[in-house]
């Protein structure tokens, strides 16, 4: 389902205008990404968390040039489903 897909829903679902629901959704998105920037979770009770999760240093290869270069240090984003959402998943 895409981002369209979900505005459409809602939209439906609710009889709130599609540029309204559009534009929710966005900020919705936004104040996710800007709390994780920031290093700080986000919770949704009954739905999931938004975490920050810090990936050590590590080392790679290129095995065509046979080289091996240092991945740095970096935080990346993390999505884990609240147990209701598993559950209601699993059903299907």
């Amino acid at each position: 389902m895409t981002k369209a897909e979900i505005v459409t829903e809602i939209a439906k679902q609710t009889g709130i205008e599609k540029a309204a629901v559009l534009n929710v959704v966005e900020k919705l998105m936004e104040v996710i990404k800007d709390s994780l920037a920031h290093g700080e979770n986000v919770y949704l009770r009954g739905f999931g968390s938004f975490t920050v999760k810090k990936r050590a240093a590590k080392t790679a290869r290129n095995i065509s040039k046979n080289t091996t270069i240092i991945i740095p240090e970096h935080n990346i984003p993390a999505f884990k489903p609240a147990d209701c959402f598993k559950e209601e998943v699993d059903k299907i």
